[in-house]
């Protein structure tokens, strides 16, 4: 099991559920809470893996866009490099996404969109990050991990522990040290939920910075695949007061792991070259 300072995507994803409790009702840093968060980061979430993404975009109207996404993942040191290809529809056919997720948590992650329309690359800023990703309620920012040191833990002060859909879970507040953070990633603060047998966020709610949204995830479906905890469904909807604006339904399906991926495949040139 390697050890790292970040969220795999899959926690981080995760970290989108929370309750209307004022912020200045959270307590400091507690160094329980803090541990537990670290056994979450430190979850084995394999590697050289390749999967099959199905994005569901849902209005508020209940209109669905369906999205095909074929996505690659390898592990570089404690760094870890990502790359999507979009396949359907017709309109985003060939759009590919490259992210280098940094264990340094001085070290910015990078990323970058290429837009077949247009035929360029567009490296994606620090600014941009809390904007949505490719239309849905993922922001650029949930594409890349979080680092620990940014955020202090404390356990929810109504219920430390509680128990969704049949387990156990930790509850814990994660709120940014800094206005910097809350900016980069449109998030003012979270509510997560952790299961105590696995380490694994299942549920949580984030305050979104602007629009007075709320965001709740729920994963629907994790399956062990070859020893490795895996979100298979997961259902992220973004609401004001009681009113769905808008949901966002990831199915992975194909997860395999140590497919030998070679780092040549993941460089810009080879994201404009395309599948």
């Amino acid at each position: 099991m390697k050890e790292r300072k970040k969220y795999s995507i899959i926690v981080l994803l995760a970290a989108l559920f929370a309750l209307s409790l004022p912020l200045t009702g959270i307590c400091a840093d507690d160094p329980e809470a803090r541990a537990i968060m670290e056994k979450v980061d430190a979850r084995d979430d394999g590697d050289n893996q390749v999967s099959d993404m199905e994005m569901i975009l849902i209005d508020k109207k209940g209109k669905e866009r369906i999205r095909k996404i074929h996505a690659f993942s390898k592990d570089k040191g404690e760094d870890t490099l990502k790359l999507m290809f979009f396949q359907h529809p017709a309109d985003v056919k060939d759009t590919a996404f490259l992210t280098f997720d940094y264990d340094d948590h001085d070290k910015d992650d990078d990323q970058w969109l290429y837009l077949p329309a247009l035929r360029k690359t567009k490296r994606i800023a620090s600014t941009d990050k809390s904007g949505s990703f490719m239309g849905s309620d993922l922001t650029y920012s949930d594409m890349t991990s979080r680092n620990l040191e940014d955020y202090d833990y404390t356990f929810y002060e109504r219920a430390k522990e509680k128990e969704v859909k049949g387990v156990k879970t930790w509850v814990i507040w994660s709120v940014p040290r800094s206005k910097d953070i809350i900016k980069e990633t449109g998030y003012e603060k979270s509510l997560i939920f952790v299961r105590q047998d696995n380490f694994f966020v299942i549920r949580a709610l984030h305050w979104v910075r602007d629009g007075g949204y709320k965001k709740y995830m729920d994963i629907k479906k994790l399956d062990l695949i070859d020893g490795i905890w895996v979100a298979t469904e997961m259902h992220v909807t973004k609401k004001k007061g009681k009113k769905i604006a808008h949901k966002t339904i990831l199915n992975f399906s194909n997860v395999k792991f140590n497919q030998g991926l070679e780092f040549s495949m993941f460089t810009v040139r080879r994201m404009e070259k395309g599948l």
